[in-house]
């Protein structure tokens, strides 16, 4: 039996794990615009291998690619001001900016994609970044009452603007209900974490289709957990990267 397997890939999210696992590999790897391809290249292996995946090693059939639906949302392309120094930032000159431009085209030079894009809105303007937040807690821990930080202590590395996707999720769960009422494909694999697709997942298995997750050594609620046919272990990504950027 032959069956037809659409896989959907949260970009951001890949995006994310993908560098977790690449630095596990290669400490000094960061994303460019020269490295664009290497990222597809990857992202192809991770969607084959997962498409390929079954619940039980003595199913027997083919799977075949449907579409690999990617969805992320164009770059933040304006400028900004530096809330500590001042200075003026053009997004659209970044090397974030560069890499997404470069991975979007090489996206669409591949068959059967379709590339999902929304839009990232600004909130709440600029935010200290997480990490640095997690390190002044850290202190306050360790010093009690003794510690302290001022403005005048952070520096301008210090500070990210603060972006929100919008549409993503929607588009998402539209083409995973499309596909299903449409009876358009066998099986469905997720390259998310997110428990905001458990309705989705839910139209999927009432409709018969296979509903598998890959989410890539992400932990992911009970919610979610319950409402899919199949979990993808994160051996699968790190032996592709291996093999792939080793080979």
């Amino acid at each position: 039996m032959d069956i037809k397997v659409a896989v959907l890939v949260d970009g951001s999210f890949f995006l994310k794990r993908y560098k977790y696992y690449r630095k596990k590999i290669d400490y000094s790897f960061s994303f460019s615009k020269d490295n664009a391809k290497e990222v597809v290249k990857d992202l192809y292996s991770i969607v084959l291998a997962s498409k390929n995946e079954k619940r039980k090693k003595t199913e027997n059939y083919c799977c075949y690619l449907y579409r690999l639906f990617f969805y992320d949302c164009f770059p933040y392309d304006n400028k900004e001001h530096n809330p500590k120094t001042g200075k003026s930032i053009d997004f659209s000159k970044t090397k974030e900016y560069e890499f997404k431009i470069e991975l979007f085209n090489e996206l669409r030079k591949n068959r059967k994609v379709a590339l999902r894009l929304g839009k990232l809105k600004k909130q709440y303007g600029w935010t200290i970044k997480p990490s640095k937040i997690e390190n002044i807690i850290k202190n306050i821990r360790m010093e009690k009452d003794n510690f302290s930080i001022k403005f005048e202590d952070l520096v301008e590395e210090d500070f990210i603007l603060n972006l929100k996707q919008s549409g993503i999720d929607m588009k998402i769960a539209v083409d995973i209900a499309s596909l299903s009422y449409k009876k358009l494909v066998d099986k469905i694999v997720l390259i998310s974490g997110d428990s905001d697709f458990v309705p989705a997942s839910k139209i999927a298995r009432r409709e018969g289709i296979d509903f598998i997750l890959n989410p890539m050594g992400n932990h992911i609620g009970t919610s979610l957990e319950e409402h899919i046919d199949g979990l993808i272990n994160e051996k699968l990504i790190l032996n592709i990267l291996k093999r792939n950027n080793f080979s």
